[in-house]
């Protein structure tokens, strides 16, 4: 039998977690060393040179780059496939792949997640609260404006669940852990597509992971996930001392 393969990134990103929700509709099982990458050491700047998560180890193949991996997947296990049928709704799931990984990305990680949550827990230093009002009174908007002229009534982006509605859905996951949603009443189609793709059990599983890993600080983080199931490795890239890195994967 084939060994898992092995993620390195932590289970609150949003590129990890598209990943990660990739390998469960597939099918395929994994081991993770839930690092956060301001914290991995210089074995992880050996697989990631960037520092950027994912990282993705298949036998002798290592991968960075949600998209990348992502697409990696597809290829040798395609089945269910993660992108539509036709060039042109291939087209649009990767451009709505893409303003996810770019566009929402600095809106809701750099801007709302990072300043409320990472920059406490990973460095002790306050959020950036003039940051975060010209983000959530400029660009929030902006960003549900556009996604809700996108959105189906019912349904996913492409017709078929693919990886526009799985990145759009992990950022937007990231967002409500910040304590911002789309409001129903004015982006209504929004709100109902991304409650529809967290529904799904892909990423329904992952919740309780995540959950836990906001309530304790970061070297506690192996032993809590693998006390409720989390398919840890045994060794880490993880260190205790903050440095800078590139969190975008």
């Amino acid at each position: 039998m084939k060994p898992p393969v092995h993620v390195v990134g932590n289970y609150v990103s949003p590129y990890v977690r598209k990943v990660l929700v990739a390998l469960d509709l597939k099918g395929v099982a994994y081991t993770i060393d839930p690092i956060i990458p301001f914290l991995g050491g210089d074995g992880f700047t050996a697989v990631s040179p960037l520092r950027r998560i994912p990282v993705l180890v298949d036998g002798d193949l290592t991968l960075t780059d949600s998209t990348v991996i992502c697409e990696y997947l597809d290829e040798v296990h395609p089945t269910p496939p993660l992108l539509p049928r036709t060039p042109a709704l291939r087209a649009r799931a990767r451009w709505l792949e893409e303003f996810a990984d770019t566009r929402m990305g600095d809106v809701f990680i750099w801007r709302l997640f990072a300043q409320v949550i990472v920059r406490p827990a990973v460095f002790g230093q306050q959020p950036d609260t003039a940051l975060i009002e010209r983000t959530m009174r400029d660009d929030v908007p902006q960003v549900f404006d556009y996604l809700e002229a996108q959105a189906p009534a019912e349904g996913y982006f492409c017709g078929e669940l693919s990886i526009a509605d799985i990145a759009v859905a992990s950022f937007l996951r990231n967002a409500g852990l910040a304590k911002v949603k789309p409001d129903p009443e004015r982006w209504p189609r929004l709100a109902g597509l991304v409650e529809r793709v967290l529904a799904l059990p892909s990423f329904a599983r992952l919740k309780e992971f995540e959950r836990t890993l906001l309530k304790v600080p970061p070297a506690e983080h192996r032993a809590a996930l693998a006390a409720i199931g989390a398919p840890i490795s045994p060794e880490t890239l993880g260190t205790d001392r903050p440095r800078a890195g590139f969190a975008r994967g």
